[in-house]
């Protein structure tokens, strides 16, 4: 179990989940971690282009102290921040969180991680699908609608 994050339609930002003030809720930490995943700045690689005039590759600074070599938190989607939504946008947040999402099947959570990435007006959506491992049939699926400025 984990606690539940929730994203705010406004702001965009995730929080914990309190209903009216009340306990924290929590879940079977898969929705948390696959927001995670997606969702926070994992450290750009220094062949990667920098939105804007930015020098700052970000990223969590755990990685460093990471158990397995390699094993990052987060994904590259933040570069993409700015951007006009082009196919090939399109294309690379799709590139971003398969990478992001891929610890997933690496490490047994899920049998299979679909990422499917497209564009509706000028949003970027992403379709998430997860086959878990401890029940074939068990299939977990989220859209999330992006504006890349707001990323």
């Amino acid at each position: 179990m984990a606690v539940r994050l929730e994203i705010s339609e406004t702001t965009l930002l995730a929080d914990i989940t309190r209903p009216g003030g009340g306990n924290i809720l929590i879940d079977d930490g898969l929705d948390t971690a696959v927001m995670i995943s997606l969702f926070t700045n994992r450290r750009a690689e220094p062949s990667d282009k920098l939105p804007g005039n930015s020098t700052d590759r970000r990223g969590w600074w755990g990685d460093s102290y990471a158990q397995n070599e390699g094993d990052l938190i987060g994904s590259r989607l933040w570069l993409l921040e700015g951007g006009k939504l082009t196919e090939d946008v399109v294309n690379q947040s799709r590139v971003y969180a398969d990478e992001a999402l891929q610890w997933m099947t690496d490490d047994g959570v899920a049998h299979s991680v679909t990422v499917e990435t497209f564009r509706r007006d000028d949003l970027l959506c992403m379709i998430v699908t997860i086959m878990r491992t401890q029940d074939p049939a068990s299939r977990y699926q989220r859209l999330w609608e992006i504006k890349l400025d707001a990323i």
